[in-house]
């Protein structure tokens, strides 16, 4: 069923003249007649069943194969966009689009399809139809979606240090990058680039970060209400060990607040750092 979208929605799309775009006929969304279908190609046009691969020529053949088909599309609806025509001659016009095939109880199945026209004693025919599925692209939005809030840019400043950070999604929002700077009087002490992911395997947010020292470190993240407990051990510029166990609470969008807790450098325990507030940076604009 996955490929029989667009062979049956291209058949709702005909050309009113040669002067507009394809107009959508209703009809054939609740069409059960095969041969009706089959009508609207040219006598000698060829269907290719993209799922077997097989052609068929002929409008009574074509109407064979939509006859079996329609049996499997019984309370489905159908859709259709027309995302472009060109007309090659008076004659003959290629649509391209995008057909979707809709049922109840499962996700909408897409394909891209074109679609060759051609214009016998003033009606608008098809004589070829070619179709292709659309690619999924994988994405862990769902995972990460939990942390949208973080994307922009924050600062968390005194008299002595500032730290600003930026996030933002990467392609696909696989990814969510965290750059950052720590300055000092006005000069930038360190800098690095921090990424944070799903691990599909682990069934777990995780992140890696990686600091202009040359230092190197990654995360388990884990939620508890609206704090996340995010578990760090890393290797130091020297080739050191360190970890720590870092806060970061939620308050608002605008607003979260970070500690660091647990904190061991070669095994040896170092002092807490107190909780800071963290604030949205004014736009840029």
């Amino acid at each position: 069923m996955k490929y029989f979208v667009g062979a049956l929605l291209i058949c709702a799309a005909m050309i009113c003249d040669a002067n507009t775009t394809f107009a959508a006929d209703q009809a054939a969304d609740k069409a059960a007649d095969a041969k009706a279908l089959a009508a609207r190609w040219s006598p000698d046009a060829i269907y290719i069943n993209p799922l077997t691969g097989s052609q068929v020529e002929g409008r009574e053949a074509i109407a064979k194969e939509f006859e079996a088909i329609l049996s499997e599309l019984k309370e489905t609806k159908l859709a259709v966009e027309v995302q472009s025509i060109q007309f090659i001659s008076p004659g003959v016009a290629v649509e391209n689009g995008v057909a979707k095939l809709i049922t109840a109880d499962a996700e909408p199945q897409e394909s891209t399809y074109t679609a060759i026209h051609v214009k016998r004693d003033g009606q608008w025919l098809l004589d070829r139809v070619t179709e292709e599925d659309i690619p999924v692209v994988s994405s862990h939005y769902e995972q990460l979606k939990q942390l949208e809030w973080m994307i922009g840019h924050w600062v968390d400043a005194d008299d002595q240090a500032r730290i600003e950070t930026t996030c933002e999604w990467t392609r696909n929002k696989n990814f969510i990058t965290r750059s950052f700077t720590v300055s000092i009087q006005n000069r930038i002490d360190l800098a690095g680039m921090q990424i944070i992911g799903w691990d599909p395997a682990a069934k777990q947010i995780r992140s890696w970060v990686f600091d202009s020292d040359g230092g190197f470190a990654e995360g388990r993240w884990a939620k508890k209400e609206n704090h996340w407990y995010v578990t760090v051990t890393g290797t130091l510029p020297d080739g050191g060990s360190a970890s720590s166990v870092n806060i970061i609470s939620y308050v608002d969008d605008n607003q979260f607040k970070w500690q660091s807790v647990s904190r061991t450098v070669d095994g040896g325990l170092l002092p807490n750092i107190d909780e800071v507030v963290v604030v949205r940076a004014p736009d840029a604009e």
